[in-house]
């Protein structure tokens, strides 16, 4: 079913029924040998979001009791096939329309540009999400994850060229032709484009390790005052961009800066550490940190979201055991907003 145009996709900080995330698959993971941490930092994150709102936890058939014994109440399974467990990238975007009914988007999934292989379940998984919950579903014709976009609820979308744009994922699609999806699915009106993400994200710059909306104008952004740093550059560049941005409804964009962690390394390979890459709950903030030599940071970033969001609870949990496999506690949610389903 094509879009209708009476839908857009909410802000992340709107009442949410439930939270989507998928159960590791350890014959997916990039190091098996962690396996046991990965499945303990799922389940924390898990644990953490299902204090503030459901969670429903998809499992393989053979990962039901694993998962079932990690995770405490509040939490329902459900058995979709899957091959990997990054819901954000994979799982249905949910929208509404004015009357907050219920839609969701199928996304064309094709693991981060070929990434990964096999990744066919993975592409059905939003399908069969959409089909759980009985909701109208609209199939996208064009290759895009979840990570790669924020949004603030009333008509602008913030992005990076380097993902949206990168060839891997839609080579036959100008950018005016990919805006006007983006228009067209998530009732759009105005598209901020940033040139990169992170230095290294396997992703190919995904916007939520970079920058995210806090509020209708006003974009959280982690910066680097390193000029020997590769994210350096970036920053500043994403900085300047936003000083001279605008929103759908011409507002100045307010900027708040996070500053980065300092650099860590997992067998020789500089990880993704990001504080963007948080995720907003029912009263709550999902918070991944550090420790280490992070600690300084760790504590400034949980100073600047309780400022932030002052009506929300900041829950941190340890952000090491998932980054080495390439993502965060964005990373593996997808929000499901509560709506009438009809």
């Amino acid at each position: 079913m094509k879009n209708n145009k009476n839908y857009y996709m909410p802000a992340e900080w709107e009442k949410h029924e439930r939270t989507f995330i998928e159960w590791p698959v350890k014959e997916s993971l990039v190091w098996p040998d962690n396996h046991e941490e990965v499945i303990k930092g799922y389940a924390n994150v898990i644990n953490a979001i299902a204090e503030f709102e459901k969670v429903t936890l998809l499992v393989n058939e053979d990962t039901y009791e694993e998962a079932k014994s990690r995770c405490k109440e509040n939490v329902e399974f459900l058995t979709i096939p899957h091959n990997d467990a990054w819901c954000r990238d994979n799982g249905p975007t949910f929208v509404w329309d004015e009357c907050k009914n219920l839609a969701a988007i199928n996304w064309n999934f094709n693991a981060w540009g070929e990434r990964f292989t096999p990744y066919d379940l993975d592409n059905q998984v939003a399908s069969k999400i959409i089909d759980h919950v009985k909701v109208k579903g609209f199939d996208a014709d064009i290759v895009l994850e979840g990570g790669s976009i924020h949004v603030d609820g009333e008509g602008t979308l913030l992005t990076t060229k380097e993902c949206l744009l990168n060839k891997n994922r839609n080579p036959n699609l100008s950018m005016a032709q990919i805006e006007e999806q983006l228009k067209s699915y998530l009732g759009i009106k105005k598209i901020i484009w940033l040139n990169q993400g992170l230095y290294g994200d396997e992703t190919d710059g995904h916007v939520d390790n970079v920058a995210c909306f806090a509020k209708p104008g006003v974009i959280l952004l982690q910066t680097c005052k390193d000029p020997l740093d590769p994210n350096y550059k970036i920053s500043e560049e994403n900085l300047e961009i936003l000083r001279n941005a605008t929103d759908a409804r011409g507002r100045k964009i307010t900027i708040i800066e996070i500053p980065q962690p300092p650099a860590r390394y997992y067998k020789e390979v500089r990880l993704t550490l990001s504080y963007l890459n948080f995720y907003i709950v029912n009263q709550g903030i999902i918070l991944p940190i550090f420790g280490q030599e992070a600690k300084e940071t760790d504590k400034l970033a949980i100073e600047i979201l309780s400022k932030v969001f002052p009506e929300q609870k900041v829950v941190t949990v340890d952000g090491m055991s998932l980054i080495k496999e390439g993502g965060n506690v964005h990373c593996i949610t997808q929000q499901m907003p509560a709506g009438n389903i009809i």
